[in-house]
């Protein structure tokens, strides 16, 4: 379209500047502190975002927002509101969120109370759910399922193969660029969680479908990330919600049913064979760049043939 304005064959319109409402102007101040002085990470921001915009458009609507006249019982109104709709998760998320944003307006002096100490705690217990890993060889139904005499084929079969041998999480994948591979060590240099680095060893099969991917699969464009999309425009992924959606298609289209369709499935599968392989928790924590070792406690509940020898004989009696 620029080329076509640039030529005379297209009028150039003038687009007026999008009025932003009380509440947007608001949220991208939020989001401009997040990123330029906490330094989060670009996930953060995105999932921050949505709760305190939901928070401010219950509390003050279509009007002006004045964060002064935000007052204990309006926060606490809107958890008991939103939390009870949500899964443990999210409404931990938006417990963080909102005390993020009532301490960003607290700093600015927007407010005068410590109104995120007023923010209600989600009840949290560790190890209450069991890890959903894909079994192993439904993981290798899938990859063989792939067509990979396609170019689009040759991209998601290297993707699926990062996520199952190396555990990658979706956004690690997504962030991947061309000069994080050292094909001259054999290893690629990984961009976790608020954007660490590790180093991990590049299984031959990998680096092979990576490869292949690069050289008959990989569109033509100046961007350095190694996965692009496959339709106009011809860039990297915006977000890990791109991998979450390539693993449910590819699912769907091998006609495997899981319980969850999302890509942490195959971290957790990994994890799982480590352990019946004899891995150690502190192996299986490096594999994954765990920063706590309570994160990688909670494969003890998938390691059935040890669990069996705690367990008590029943006072009754086989029956």
């Amino acid at each position: 379209m620029e080329f076509l304005r640039h030529q005379g064959v297209v009028i150039i319109e003038k687009i007026s500047p999008r009025h932003l409402t009380p509440i947007e102007r608001t949220v991208q101040m939020f989001e401009r502190y997040l990123r330029n002085e906490r330094m989060l990470a670009e996930p953060t921001i995105i999932n921050y975002l949505p709760f305190v915009r939901r928070f401010l458009a219950e509390r003050f609507g279509d009007g002006p927002v004045m964060l002064a006249r935000l007052r204990t019982g309006d926060v606490v109104r809107f958890i008991q509101r939103q939390a009870p709709r949500l899964h443990l998760k999210r409404a931990k998320l938006l417990i963080t969120a909102l005390r993020s944003f009532l301490n960003y307006a607290r700093y600015r002096g927007d407010i005068a109370l410590d109104l995120a100490a007023a923010v209600p705690p989600v009840a949290n217990w560790r190890m209450t759910s069991i890890p959903r890993a894909i079994p192993a060889n439904v993981v290798r139904h899938l990859l063989a399922s792939v067509n990979r005499r396609t170019a689009m084929g040759r991209r998601d079969h290297a993707i699926l193969l990062l996520l199952t041998r190396l555990g990658l999480r979706a956004g690690e994948v997504v962030r991947l660029e061309l000069d994080d591979i050292n094909w001259n060590t054999g290893s690629v240099s990984v961009r976790g969680k608020c954007d660490q680095r590790s180093a991990l060893p590049l299984p031959a099969d990998v680096g092979k479908a990576i490869v292949e991917y690069l050289r008959y699969g990989r569109p033509r464009s100046n961007s350095r990330r190694v996965f692009l999309r496959a339709k106009a425009p011809i860039r990297g992924f915006l977000d890990q919600r791109a991998i979450g959606s390539l693993v449910r298609n590819t699912l769907a289209h091998a006609g495997i049913k899981t319980t969850n369709h999302g890509a942490h499935q195959f971290r957790h599968a990994l994890a799982t064979e480590m352990l019946r392989h004899g891995a150690s928790l502190s192996e299986i924590g490096e594999v994954l760049r765990h920063r706590s070792a309570q994160t990688t406690e909670i494969y003890t509940k998938v390691d059935l043939d040890s669990l069996r020898t705690l367990g008590l004989p029943w006072p009754g009696g086989a029956r």
